[in-house]
């Protein structure tokens, strides 16, 4: 009777170890893409500043809803070409007490965008709320969702 014991227990005590193994790879590729998902974040982040068509479209996917904190809804082609004309124009922009959570193929991303902005010539600071859905895509993170809010005052 005691072998059993012992050996229920050491068999129980493998599949703990190989349990908390499992875990730990799982968690492991998590953090692989939650580093990702930054990664492309911080592509896009630099690209809106400096945008290029080039530098926009493949961190874009083509179904894109970009909410605007005003209520404006933009679309792939809408958001690339407001930035590429100077509709919208970001300065500067600094991106704070993001976080990201990754489930499957799907990450999604917040923080809080601080910008100083010359939409159509016009100087202008914003300090906004984002959420971001991103998706991987062909092996790439894309975003393919955007919805910003007016910070509580």
């Amino acid at each position: 009777m005691f072998k059993k014991i012992v050996m229920a227990t050491a068999t129980a005590v493998v599949i703990a170890a190989l349990a908390g193994c499992a875990s730990s790879t799982a968690s492991g590729s998590s953090a692989s893409a939650e580093q990702a998902v930054a990664a492309a974040a911080e592509r896009l982040r630099v690209a809106m500043i400096d945008p290029t068509q080039a530098a926009l479209a493949p961190l874009v996917a083509d179904d894109l809803s970009y909410g605007h904190s005003g209520g404006r809804v933009d679309t792939k082609d809408s958001f690339i070409g407001d930035l590429l004309a100077g509709k919208s124009d970001f300065v500067t922009i600094a991106i704070t007490d993001q976080t990201i959570k990754v489930v499957g193929n799907t990450a999604i991303v917040r923080h809080t965008l601080t910008a100083d902005t010359n939409d159509s010539g016009k100087p202008g600071k914003v300090q906004i709320k984002i959420l971001g859905v991103w998706q991987q895509q062909g092996g790439s993170w894309k975003l393919l969702a955007r919805q910003a809010v007016r910070v509580a005052t």
